[in-house]
């Protein structure tokens, strides 16, 4: 898949549904899924979130986070957090849209933004938020036999959560159930 395939394949379906837990007091929040463009073809940037934090620490993630107040909207928060986890910045960006909202064990309604990056962005890892950052085919990501389905049991209801093996990293929860959610799109 190229950027044009991406981009009309994107913006002719209905965003794919998100996985809704039935719970109350979400904060919002979004994330950013950056795909870049390089000779092999579209990837996706992903990070290993510091082992250093309270939450999540060393779960593979997207750049993202809680909404500030000072952020116009939900987009901006998305790109916000990208510059300060990975260094890259807004202008390096190009949003291409949105998937529905999904809600995490965690207490957040997260928005996933999908942008596609600058060739030449640059990477600053902010040593507080990422260990390590590393690219993804997306053809690999989109091929939903590499999603591998888990049934959890969680406040007497059945929830299905997904693995997705890359090299050494297990890409699962949130992240994984965005990824979903896009492959889930795109194959429409």
């Amino acid at each position: 898949m190229d950027r044009h395939e991406l981009l009309t394949r994107f913006q002719l379906q209905q965003p794919a549904p998100a996985h809704r837990l039935a719970i109350g007091g979400l904060s919002p929040a979004a994330g950013l899924i950056p795909v870049g463009e390089r000779k092999e073809g579209l990837t996706v940037l992903l990070t290993r979130r510091s082992t250093r934090l309270r939450h999540h620490g060393g779960q593979i993630s997207f750049p993202g986070g809680r909404q500030d107040p000072g952020d116009e909207n939900l987009i901006a928060t998305a790109l916000r957090e990208t510059e300060e986890e990975l260094g890259i910045p807004p202008q390096l960006v190009e949003v291409i849209g949105t998937l529905n909202p999904l809600n995490t064990v965690s207490r957040f309604e997260v928005l996933p933004v999908l942008g596609l990056l600058d060739s030449h962005y640059p990477l600053i890892l902010s040593p507080d938020e990422v260990d390590h950052a590393f690219e993804v085919p997306l053809i690999h990501l989109l091929d939903r036999h590499n999603h591998i389905p888990l049934i959890l049991a969680r406040g007497g209801k059945q929830h299905t959560i997904y693995w997705i093996p890359w090299q050494q990293h297990f890409i699962w929860g949130a992240t994984a159930s965005m990824i979903n959610q896009l492959a889930q799109q795109l194959s429409k």
